[in-house]
């Protein structure tokens, strides 16, 4: 039933053409800013949870026995 119906609407077949092409510019664009990202940037926002007022919080020494 589907079948019959999207086959009857003209140009349909452009749609997943469309959509494939979407997919893939976006996936070659964030690989593209992957590569070219600076390594400070990454290491700066991966600290971000971490940050407290601006500060890093410091780790809690382990008590020994």
């Amino acid at each position: 039933m589907y079948k019959e119906v999207l086959q009857s609407i003209t140009g349909i077949a452009i749609y997943p053409l469309i959509s494939f092409v979407i997919f893939f510019l976006f996936f070659v664009a964030l690989l593209g800013y992957v590569l070219v990202v600076n390594r400070q940037h990454i290491s700066a926002m991966s600290m971000l949870p971490l940050l407290e007022d601006g500060h890093v919080t410091p780790a809690k020494p382990e008590p020994t026995c």
